[in-house]
């Protein structure tokens, strides 16, 4: 027997804000600089979906310490510029939040801080306001099911009815390791081939989210 969906856990970056790209273009600008040229396909494959965290060590396990801080000061510095003149929502999710029903949360590998800047300028904060749940809450991040499964024991949902919106592979893993079922958004930089797999449905506009809801 299928359990009904009683909430519904968004990813923000590349799900509700627009926001990988700058992501990824702030990492291949400082690690041309810094001594780790990066292709955009290799962030994609290496950073996207991951916390600051596994960032940070991974950065600092090839360039060092001294280039890792100084590479995510220059690195934050550009992400935050950036989003100031440039990001806006994903394409399609204000009519998907303005209109949907079940209960509802964001669980992102990205901090607080981060987030109450990328969702406050976009408009999208106060739809989430006081259930926001970030990686920095729990001892792993993504692809490990903890942050999902923080974040539906602290909406009171079991695993089972929680269904979870993700953009990335290591997102869509998490959500498989917690017991819950994936879509899988494939309107951003993530191919669709990384998402594809057991219990997720793989989708491109964000407009047909309700009906995916509605079918789950």
């Amino acid at each position: 027997m299928i359990t009904a969906i009683e909430l519904v856990i968004f990813d923000c970056d590349g799900v509700l804000v627009d926001s990988e790209h700058i992501t990824v273009r702030a990492h291949v600008a400082v690690g041309a600089e810094l001594g780790w040229p990066l292709t955009e396909a290799e962030v994609i494959q290496k950073f996207i979906g991951r916390s600051p965290v596994f960032a940070r060590e991974q950065i600092t396990s090839r360039v060092g310490p001294s280039r890792a801080a100084l590479w995510w000061e220059r690195f934050e510095r550009l992400h935050r510029a950036a989003v100031d003149a440039e990001l806006t929502q994903v394409d399609g999710i204000l009519e998907v939040l303005d209109n949907l029903t079940l209960p509802s949360c964001v669980a992102s590998g990205g901090s607080h801080d981060t987030m109450r800047h990328t969702l406050g300028h976009t408009g999208i904060y106060p739809y989430f306001e006081g259930r926001i749940f970030s990686a920095s809450e729990v001892a792993r991040g993504k692809p490990a099911p903890d942050l999902f499964l923080h974040a539906a024991k602290q909406m009171g949902v079991h695993p089972s009815a929680c269904i979870v919106v993700e953009d990335s592979q290591y997102g869509i893993q998490a959500a498989r390791a917690a017991g819950m079922r994936a879509l899988g958004y494939a309107g951003g930089l993530t191919p669709a081939q990384w998402l594809e797999g057991p219990n997720t449905t793989v989708f491109d506009d964000m407009r047909e989210l309700p009906r995916l809801l509605a079918e789950a």
